[in-house]
Protein backbone atom coordinates (compact mmCIF):
# COMPACT_ATOMS: atom_id res chain seq x y z
CA UNK A 1 0.00 0.00 0.00
CA UNK A 2 1.13 3.99 -0.52
CA UNK A 3 1.88 5.29 3.30
CA UNK A 4 -0.75 7.44 3.48
CA UNK A 5 -4.15 6.37 3.46
CA UNK A 6 -6.47 8.97 2.34
CA UNK A 7 -9.94 8.92 3.85
CA UNK A 8 -12.74 11.04 1.92
CA UNK A 9 -15.56 12.91 4.23
CA UNK A 10 -17.92 15.65 4.44
CA UNK A 11 -16.86 18.76 6.00
CA UNK A 12 -19.12 18.95 8.59
CA UNK A 13 -18.30 18.74 12.21
CA UNK A 14 -20.17 15.36 12.96
CA UNK A 15 -18.77 14.15 9.21
CA UNK A 16 -15.03 14.92 10.23
CA UNK A 17 -15.84 13.62 13.87
CA UNK A 18 -16.85 10.09 12.00
CA UNK A 19 -13.59 10.06 10.17
CA UNK A 20 -11.40 10.59 12.80
CA UNK A 21 -12.78 7.85 14.47
CA UNK A 22 -12.39 5.72 11.92
CA UNK A 23 -8.57 6.68 11.82
CA UNK A 24 -8.46 6.03 15.60
CA UNK A 25 -9.74 2.54 14.97
CA UNK A 26 -7.47 1.65 12.32
CA UNK A 27 -4.42 3.11 14.13
CA UNK A 28 -5.36 1.55 17.10
CA UNK A 29 -6.39 -1.98 15.24
CA UNK A 30 -3.11 -1.90 13.21
CA UNK A 31 -0.13 -0.04 15.41
CA UNK A 32 -0.47 2.72 12.67
CA UNK A 33 1.30 6.18 13.47
CA UNK A 34 -1.29 9.54 12.94
CA UNK A 35 0.53 10.38 9.68
CA UNK A 36 -0.11 6.91 7.77
CA UNK A 37 -3.48 8.77 7.49
CA UNK A 38 -5.04 11.86 5.69
CA UNK A 39 -8.36 12.55 5.66
CA UNK A 40 -9.48 14.29 2.61
CA UNK A 41 -12.32 16.65 2.86
CA UNK A 42 -14.81 17.02 -0.27
CA UNK A 43 -17.85 19.44 -0.70
CA UNK A 44 -21.02 17.13 -1.30
CA UNK A 45 -24.38 18.95 -3.56
CA UNK A 46 -26.14 17.49 -0.04
CA UNK A 47 -24.38 19.89 1.84
CA UNK A 48 -24.12 22.84 -1.23
CA UNK A 49 -28.46 22.42 -1.82
CA UNK A 50 -30.21 23.96 1.49
CA UNK A 51 -33.18 25.90 0.02
CA UNK A 52 -35.23 22.84 -0.60
CA UNK A 53 -35.51 19.16 0.84
CA UNK A 54 -33.08 16.36 -0.46
CA UNK A 55 -36.65 14.63 -1.53
CA UNK A 56 -37.43 17.15 -4.11
CA UNK A 57 -33.29 17.69 -5.31
CA UNK A 58 -32.09 13.67 -6.06
CA UNK A 59 -32.46 12.00 -2.39
CA UNK A 60 -29.93 10.46 -0.46
CA UNK A 61 -26.90 10.26 -3.12
CA UNK A 62 -26.67 13.63 -3.06
CA UNK A 63 -24.28 13.25 0.12
CA UNK A 64 -21.83 10.50 -1.52
CA UNK A 65 -21.91 11.34 -5.32
CA UNK A 66 -18.85 13.46 -5.16
CA UNK A 67 -17.14 11.08 -2.31
CA UNK A 68 -17.79 7.74 -4.23
CA UNK A 69 -16.63 10.05 -7.72
CA UNK A 70 -13.03 10.57 -5.75
CA UNK A 71 -13.12 6.91 -4.62
CA UNK A 72 -13.11 5.35 -7.93
CA UNK A 73 -11.02 8.04 -9.51
CA UNK A 74 -8.06 6.76 -6.57
CA UNK A 75 -8.00 10.48 -4.99
CA UNK A 76 -9.27 8.58 -2.24
CA UNK A 77 -8.63 5.22 -0.93
CA UNK A 78 -12.09 4.89 1.86
CA UNK A 79 -15.13 7.17 2.50
CA UNK A 80 -16.82 7.24 5.67
CA UNK A 81 -20.50 7.78 5.46
CA UNK A 82 -23.22 8.12 8.01
CA UNK A 83 -25.02 4.75 7.17
CA UNK A 84 -28.70 6.53 6.75
CA UNK A 85 -27.25 8.91 3.93
CA UNK A 86 -26.11 5.40 1.79
CA UNK A 87 -28.13 5.17 -1.30
CA UNK A 88 -28.88 1.33 -1.62
CA UNK A 89 -27.64 0.81 -4.76
CA UNK A 90 -23.81 1.93 -5.35
CA UNK A 91 -21.80 2.72 -8.15
CA UNK A 92 -20.24 -0.40 -10.22
CA UNK A 93 -16.86 -1.40 -8.46
CA UNK A 94 -17.93 0.00 -4.87
CA UNK A 95 -19.10 -1.74 -1.98
CA UNK A 96 -20.09 -1.14 1.93
CA UNK A 97 -16.86 -2.64 3.32
CA UNK A 98 -17.04 -2.42 7.03
CA UNK A 99 -19.48 -0.87 9.43
CA UNK A 100 -18.21 0.41 12.67
CA UNK A 101 -19.76 0.04 16.47
CA UNK A 102 -23.47 1.07 16.38
CA UNK A 103 -24.21 4.16 18.38
CA UNK A 104 -27.90 4.47 19.71
CA UNK A 105 -30.20 5.02 16.74
CA UNK A 106 -32.56 6.80 18.70
CA UNK A 107 -33.46 10.60 17.64
CA UNK A 108 -33.46 13.47 20.61
CA UNK A 109 -35.48 16.51 20.31
CA UNK A 110 -34.09 19.22 21.41
CA UNK A 111 -37.05 22.05 22.60
CA UNK A 112 -37.35 25.91 23.30
CA UNK A 113 -40.28 25.98 23.98
CA UNK A 114 -40.83 23.28 25.88
CA UNK A 115 -38.86 20.11 26.66
CA UNK A 116 -40.45 17.61 24.87
CA UNK A 117 -42.67 17.05 21.46
CA UNK A 118 -45.71 16.18 23.95
CA UNK A 119 -45.37 19.75 25.92
CA UNK A 120 -45.21 22.31 23.03
CA UNK A 121 -48.56 24.70 22.96
CA UNK A 122 -50.79 24.43 19.93
CA UNK A 123 -49.10 25.75 16.53
CA UNK A 124 -45.63 25.52 17.86
CA UNK A 125 -42.97 25.18 14.98
CA UNK A 126 -40.71 21.99 14.92
CA UNK A 127 -37.89 22.22 12.65
CA UNK A 128 -37.11 19.05 10.62
CA UNK A 129 -36.17 18.18 6.70
CA UNK A 130 -36.56 14.47 7.24
CA UNK A 131 -39.83 13.47 5.41
CA UNK A 132 -39.56 10.15 8.11
CA UNK A 133 -39.41 12.78 11.14
CA UNK A 134 -42.07 14.90 10.06
CA UNK A 135 -44.52 12.20 9.49
CA UNK A 136 -44.03 10.93 12.46
CA UNK A 137 -43.63 14.45 14.28
CA UNK A 138 -47.72 14.66 12.72
CA UNK A 139 -48.42 11.25 13.76
CA UNK A 140 -47.97 12.99 17.25
CA UNK A 141 -48.93 16.63 17.17
CA UNK A 142 -51.43 16.94 13.84
CA UNK A 143 -51.66 20.71 15.14
CA UNK A 144 -47.99 21.57 15.68
CA UNK A 145 -46.70 23.09 12.38
CA UNK A 146 -43.33 21.23 10.71
CA UNK A 147 -41.00 23.59 8.94
CA UNK A 148 -38.07 23.18 6.45
CA UNK A 149 -35.01 22.80 8.55
CA UNK A 150 -31.87 21.94 6.61
CA UNK A 151 -27.85 22.28 7.08
CA UNK A 152 -25.37 20.45 9.84
CA UNK A 153 -26.24 19.96 13.04
CA UNK A 154 -24.66 23.48 13.68
CA UNK A 155 -26.98 25.33 11.32
CA UNK A 156 -30.25 23.78 12.29
CA UNK A 157 -28.90 24.49 16.20
CA UNK A 158 -28.20 28.44 15.13
CA UNK A 159 -31.62 28.62 13.09
CA UNK A 160 -33.34 27.01 16.78
CA UNK A 161 -31.53 29.52 18.52
CA UNK A 162 -32.72 32.08 16.33
CA UNK A 163 -36.50 32.05 16.05
CA UNK A 164 -37.33 30.06 13.32
CA UNK A 165 -38.52 26.68 15.14
CA UNK A 166 -39.82 25.81 18.95
CA UNK A 167 -37.63 22.47 18.45
CA UNK A 168 -35.67 20.26 16.26
CA UNK A 169 -35.15 16.54 16.17
CA UNK A 170 -31.76 15.29 15.58
CA UNK A 171 -30.51 11.94 15.43
CA UNK A 172 -28.66 11.26 18.94
CA UNK A 173 -25.38 9.51 18.10
CA UNK A 174 -24.35 12.45 16.07
CA UNK A 175 -24.94 14.84 19.24
CA UNK A 176 -23.38 11.87 21.17
CA UNK A 177 -20.07 12.13 18.72
CA UNK A 178 -20.65 15.95 18.82
CA UNK A 179 -20.39 15.64 22.52
CA UNK A 180 -23.92 17.80 22.51
CA UNK A 181 -25.64 15.26 24.88
CA UNK A 182 -26.30 18.10 27.07
CA UNK A 183 -28.68 19.98 24.74
CA UNK A 184 -30.77 16.87 24.07
CA UNK A 185 -34.33 17.75 25.97
CA UNK A 186 -35.76 14.51 25.15
CA UNK A 187 -35.28 11.41 23.90
CA UNK A 188 -37.57 9.75 21.15
CA UNK A 189 -38.49 5.93 22.24
CA UNK A 190 -38.14 3.72 19.48
CA UNK A 191 -41.35 2.19 19.11
CA UNK A 192 -43.23 5.85 19.28
CA UNK A 193 -40.43 7.58 16.69
CA UNK A 194 -38.50 4.64 14.77
CA UNK A 195 -35.60 5.70 13.48
CA UNK A 196 -34.09 5.87 9.35
CA UNK A 197 -32.48 2.19 8.31
CA UNK A 198 -28.85 2.75 9.27
CA UNK A 199 -29.10 5.74 11.92
CA UNK A 200 -26.59 5.78 14.29
CA UNK A 201 -24.11 3.74 11.88
CA UNK A 202 -20.62 4.45 10.36
CA UNK A 203 -20.15 3.15 6.86
CA UNK A 204 -16.74 2.49 5.31
CA UNK A 205 -17.08 2.36 1.75
CA UNK A 206 -13.88 1.09 -0.90
CA UNK A 207 -13.32 0.03 -3.98
CA UNK A 208 -14.58 -3.80 -4.87
CA UNK A 209 -10.83 -5.91 -5.49
CA UNK A 210 -9.11 -3.55 -3.55
CA UNK A 211 -7.24 -6.00 -0.80
CA UNK A 212 -5.08 -4.09 0.72
CA UNK A 213 -7.56 -1.83 2.17
CA UNK A 214 -10.05 -4.66 2.67
CA UNK A 215 -7.71 -6.29 5.16
CA UNK A 216 -7.16 -3.31 6.72
CA UNK A 217 -10.63 -3.09 7.20
CA UNK A 218 -12.05 -6.23 8.31
CA UNK A 219 -10.16 -5.78 11.31
CA UNK A 220 -12.28 -2.63 12.42
CA UNK A 221 -15.47 -4.32 10.93
CA UNK A 222 -18.42 -4.79 13.76
CA UNK A 223 -20.34 -8.01 12.73
CA UNK A 224 -23.61 -7.51 14.57
CA UNK A 225 -23.89 -3.93 13.17
CA UNK A 226 -23.19 -5.11 9.52
CA UNK A 227 -25.81 -7.73 10.00
CA UNK A 228 -28.70 -5.50 11.65
CA UNK A 229 -27.78 -3.03 8.86
CA UNK A 230 -27.94 -5.65 5.87
CA UNK A 231 -32.09 -6.38 7.07
CA UNK A 232 -32.48 -2.26 7.15
CA UNK A 233 -30.98 -1.85 4.10
CA UNK A 234 -32.94 -4.10 2.43
CA UNK A 235 -36.13 -3.67 3.95
CA UNK A 236 -34.89 0.01 2.24
CA UNK A 237 -34.13 -1.47 -0.77
CA UNK A 238 -37.13 -3.83 -1.68
CA UNK A 239 -39.42 -0.81 -0.91
CA UNK A 240 -37.82 2.46 -1.50
CA UNK A 241 -37.56 2.68 -5.61
CA UNK A 242 -37.99 6.49 -6.69
CA UNK A 243 -40.92 6.53 -4.11
CA UNK A 244 -41.31 9.75 -1.68
CA UNK A 245 -43.03 7.25 1.24
CA UNK A 246 -41.40 8.12 4.63
CA UNK A 247 -39.72 4.54 5.77
CA UNK A 248 -38.42 3.75 9.04
CA UNK A 249 -36.69 0.60 10.11
CA UNK A 250 -34.34 -0.86 13.01
CA UNK A 251 -32.93 -3.99 13.63
CA UNK A 252 -30.96 -5.58 16.86
CA UNK A 253 -28.72 -8.98 16.92
CA UNK A 254 -28.91 -10.84 20.10
CA UNK A 255 -27.81 -14.29 20.29
CA UNK A 256 -27.48 -14.80 16.83
CA UNK A 257 -31.04 -13.76 15.82
CA UNK A 258 -32.25 -10.45 14.28
CA UNK A 259 -34.89 -8.49 15.19
CA UNK A 260 -36.56 -6.23 13.32
CA UNK A 261 -39.36 -3.58 13.38
CA UNK A 262 -40.33 -1.71 10.32
CA UNK A 263 -42.90 1.29 9.37
CA UNK A 264 -44.37 2.81 6.37
CA UNK A 265 -46.12 6.68 7.10
CA UNK A 266 -47.97 8.35 4.92
CA UNK A 267 -46.22 11.98 4.84
CA UNK A 268 -49.36 13.81 6.96
CA UNK A 269 -48.49 11.26 9.25
CA UNK A 270 -52.38 10.18 9.13
CA UNK A 271 -51.79 6.58 7.83
CA UNK A 272 -49.33 3.75 8.92
CA UNK A 273 -48.20 0.20 8.79
CA UNK A 274 -46.20 -1.33 10.76
CA UNK A 275 -44.15 -4.76 10.59
CA UNK A 276 -41.94 -7.08 12.57
CA UNK A 277 -39.79 -10.05 12.01
CA UNK A 278 -37.19 -12.09 13.25
CA UNK A 279 -34.89 -15.27 12.56
CA UNK A 280 -31.43 -16.14 11.88
CA UNK A 281 -28.76 -13.13 12.10
CA UNK A 282 -26.87 -14.88 8.98
CA UNK A 283 -30.20 -13.82 6.69
CA UNK A 284 -31.14 -10.65 7.80
CA UNK A 285 -31.39 -9.59 4.25
CA UNK A 286 -33.68 -12.20 3.37
CA UNK A 287 -35.49 -10.87 6.62
CA UNK A 288 -35.44 -7.56 5.17
CA UNK A 289 -37.02 -8.05 2.21
CA UNK A 290 -39.56 -10.35 3.66
CA UNK A 291 -40.25 -7.47 6.31
CA UNK A 292 -40.69 -5.08 2.85
CA UNK A 293 -42.94 -7.58 1.18
CA UNK A 294 -45.36 -7.93 3.89
CA UNK A 295 -45.86 -4.43 4.39
CA UNK A 296 -46.08 -4.02 1.23
CA UNK A 297 -49.39 -6.08 1.30
CA UNK A 298 -50.79 -4.95 3.63
CA UNK A 299 -50.72 -1.57 2.33
CA UNK A 300 -51.03 -1.93 -0.71
CA UNK A 301 -49.56 0.02 -4.30
CA UNK A 302 -51.54 2.49 -3.98
CA UNK A 303 -50.01 3.62 -0.84
CA UNK A 304 -46.54 4.17 -2.73
CA UNK A 305 -48.37 5.89 -5.39
CA UNK A 306 -50.04 8.52 -3.38
CA UNK A 307 -47.34 10.98 -2.15
CA UNK A 308 -44.59 10.84 -5.32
Amino acid sequence: MQTTLKIGTRGSPLALAQAHETQARLMAAHGMPEQAFEVVVISTSGDRIQDRPLSEAGGKGLFTKEIEEALLARRIDIAVHSSKDMPTVLPDGLELSAFLPREDARDAFVGKAAKAIAELPQGAKVGSSSLRRQALIRRMRPDLDVVMFRGNVQTRLRKLDEGVADGTILAYAGLKRLGLEDIITDLMPLDIFPPAPGQGAICIESRIGDRDVGRMLTAIHDVPTGQALACERAFLAALDGSCRTPIAGHATISGGTVFFAGLIISPDGTQSHEVKAQGPAQEAARIGEDAARTVRAKAGEKFFDGWA
